[in-house]
């Protein structure tokens, strides 16, 4: 790649302004992280309702000023962009899928995993039922629908089948709490995930890179729970609003998580368990696997979180630099697979 590769970021939300929210939070860095001379970035941003606009960069002003667009006009810039790829910077679940795979149907190719790989991680139901067929170790589970009741004795996390960052998740340690558990899932989404609790041990996070003829595991990050004060992570531990009502990210201080030691035992069983979870799921260029490891050592996959904005506070980007990797190097490798496909 000797010229200068034409970067779409696709930001925003047309979910809500949560998403959308998140979705700049992330992807102002990752224009900051990736200033390369490798690239030209480019700036589409769907904002809550579906207006699109192109705006210089992600400043309340530049956004500000941009032209909104209705879908029509934008697939026509986006045409006369001649991007060369697309990195997708969106969250909600329409923006990892549907408006992936409207760069499929434009003929864009794109940084990350395709839409029905994202499907399948929007759903901790069909993850962890993929996971298991292929071998992994899931902790017994059931979904329950409006209207069902559950059948897990205690003690079990209850957690929406949809959401991502904790929200609605509750560890049930007696049958009295389960119903204030349920309704607070529900509040999020109709369906309702209820997990075995996997006693502590330790919870992980392993992100695994696509390295064209291998996949590296990179090194692992570990999160603060306790058995007895704190034995679940929840929403508070990920995600907050300054007192300026801005979003700040919780859980990137040495308080909240921290990458695990080269030699840690922990490594080689997570590792496996993850390339495990990459191939069942059928990623490409990265994933990202979340896992809580029992008292004997054992790795039980929780969730997959298969995306990654570049941004410097990306947890794959975190755990990349733990390594030795430049995110800028690490983002020319996805695009260079991302090109050859």
């Amino acid at each position: 790649m000797t010229d200068a590769l034409r970067v779409l970021h696709l930001v925003g939300s047309p979910t809500d302004d949560f998403h959308a929210d998140l979705s700049r939070l992330y992807a102002r860095d990752a224009l900051q992280a990736l200033a390369d001379a490798r690239f030209v970035h480019l700036v589409a941003h769907v904002a809550p309702g579906g207006g699109w606009s192109f705006p210089d960069d992600l400043s309340p002003a530049a956004l500000g000023a941009a032209p909104v667009l209705a879908l029509p006009d934008a697939l026509a810039r986006i045409g006369g962009l001649q991007v060369d790829l697309a990195l997708p910077q969106m969250f909600c679940p329409a923006g990892m899928t549907t408006y992936r795979a409207l760069l499929d149907l434009l003929g864009v190719p794109f940084v990350g995993n395709r839409p029905e790989t994202m499907t399948l991680g929007t759903s901790k139901p069909l993850a962890r039922a993929v996971v298991a067929a292929a071998g992994g170790d899931v902790p017994a589970g059931e979904v329950l629908r409006p209207g069902e009741e559950p059948t897990l004795a205690p003690p079990v996390v209850v957690k929406p089948a949809a959401a991502d960052n904790s929200a609605g998740v509750a560890l049930v340690r007696d049958p009295g709490e389960y119903d204030a558990a349920l309704a607070a899932a529900r509040e999020v989404g109709p369906d309702v995930l209820v997990e075995r609790y996997v006693e502590l041990g330790r919870e992980v996070r392993c992100g695994v890179v696509d390295r064209g003829d291998h996949l590296e595991v990179l090194p692992l990050e570990e999160y603060a729970v306790e058995s007895a004060s704190k034995p679940i992570r929840d929403a508070a531990d990920k995600l907050a609003r300054d007192d300026a009502g801005d979003l700040r990210l919780v859980a990137k201080d040495d308080e909240h998580a921290w990458i695990v030691p080269a030699d840690d035992p922990v490594n080689a069983a997570v590792g496996e368990a993850a390339r495990l979870a990459y191939r069942a799921l059928g990623c490409r260029h990265y994933g990202l696997f979340d896992f809580r490891v029992d008292p004997e050592g054992r790795p039980w996959f929780l969730e997959a979180g298969l995306y990654n904005s570049f941004a410097r506070a990306s947890v794959v980007a975190v755990m990349a630099a733990a390594a030795g990797h430049d995110v800028a190097d690490l983002f020319a490798a996805a695009a260079a697979l991302a090109l050859d496909a």
